[in-house]
């Protein structure tokens, strides 16, 4: 089962769904109500409001959670992470095709973080190849055990047609005794001498009968 992190988890690289503990380590924390909205929600003439906003974010710590809060929440107004409406705007676009493995290292690691389609669709092709079964897909997307089966069909007929394009490579151990029945002899240890078959005495060659030889 997954690990639901909430506001009292510890500080981690990567922000969890129900991690609201960046909050108080923001550096506008504790800014007054109508001096934030005016300086992180401004016009977008305003640009000495803009500036200030981009300085203090410019040493927040958690500038990144910031920015990805904004963007997994779909949050398109105001300045979140040190950017504007217009500066995140193909960011919102384009979220769908990020891929970040921590992402999906984090998710086999029980963590319940943000996953884009990319993301997502990387992970069940794992899950299948390490030998997931519906049940545990299902309860890790928080989806039913019909909609895990087939993800999970998907990701073996995807397999199945890669192998059957690129061909299935052979293991170690399968091309070490293809080797051997080739004729290769095996090595020996050192200060031993290799016996030697003797070579096959000649026979003479003998005429055919009626003639001198």
């Amino acid at each position: 089962m997954r690990h639901i992190t909430t506001h009292d988890a510890p500080a981690t690289g990567l922000r969890g769904i129900g991690d609201t503990s960046w909050h108080v380590r923001g550096a506008c924390h504790g800014m007054d109500v109508e001096d934030a909205d005016a300086v992180f929600f401004p016009g977008p003439r305003d640009h000495e409001e803009i500036a200030e906003a981009k300085e203090l974010c410019g040493w927040c710590p958690v500038r990144r959670a910031c920015l990805d809060f904004a963007l997994e929440n779909v949050l398109k107004e105001g300045v979140w992470g040190g950017l504007t409406e217009a500066e995140r705007r193909p960011l919102h676009d384009n979220l769908h095709r990020r891929l970040d493995y921590r992402r999906v290292t984090a998710f086999f690691q029980g963590r319940d973080v943000h996953l884009t389609e990319a993301e997502r669709q990387v992970a069940i092709d794992h899950a299948y190849v390490r030998g997931w079964q519906p049940d545990r897909l299902a309860a890790a997307l928080q989806i039913s055990h019909k909609h895990a089966r087939d993800l999970l069909r998907q990701a073996a007929n995807k397999v199945f047609d890669r192998d059957r394009n690129y061909g299935v490579p052979r293991s170690k151990k399968k091309r070490k005794k293809t080797s051997k029945a080739k004729g290769t002899t095996a090595p020996t240890a050192p200060g031993t001498q290799q016996p030697t078959g003797r070579p096959a005495a000649s026979t003479p060659a003998r005429a055919p009968l009626g003639k001198a030889a």
